[in-house]
């Protein structure tokens, strides 16, 4: 059966078949960090609505070096190493990078960006979606499981 957003690696595969709570470009420091990328198109997933059809063959570390026991791990095929999405211990989100995690480049393009930061001196974005400096002011953290 096809799913909504499907995505990973020859050995592990996630999947949705609900849409995204968010979807944004994000500015950060800690997904510059990770992901080299001067920008990174991050999408959370309530916990549950993002399945892993083998949760025993990721590898899990936290996903901010500089806030080693902060709820979010990045887990990584722990045979191949490919980033295949990032859990959240509390239980309330998953998050999946579209273009490192082996979704389909066609997946829905972020509505806004996150995390701008104009004291790093980037240019602030100019191409018609919203601009804030955290998550946009109506996300609502979902409650853990």
């Amino acid at each position: 059966m096809a799913h909504k957003y499907s995505g990973g690696c020859e050995h592990v595969h996630t999947h949705a078949d609900h849409d995204p709570i968010d979807n944004h470009t994000c500015h950060c420091s800690v997904c510059k960090s990770v992901t080299g990328q001067p920008t990174t198109h991050v999408v959370f997933f309530k916990h549950d609505d993002l399945e892993v059809d083998k949760p025993g063959k990721l590898k899990k570390q936290p996903f901010n070096a500089k806030n080693p026991d902060g709820p979010l791990e990045l887990c990584t095929c722990a045979e191949c190493g490919t980033p295949i999405m990032l859990d959240d211990k509390q239980n309330r989100i998953r998050v999946i990078v579209p273009n490192l995690m082996g979704y389909d480049p066609s997946f829905p393009a972020a509505g806004y960006h996150a995390f701008y930061d104009p004291a790093t001196g980037v240019p602030k974005p100019s191409d018609g979606r919203p601009v804030y400096e955290a998550l946009r002011p109506d996300f609502v953290w979902p409650q853990g499981s």
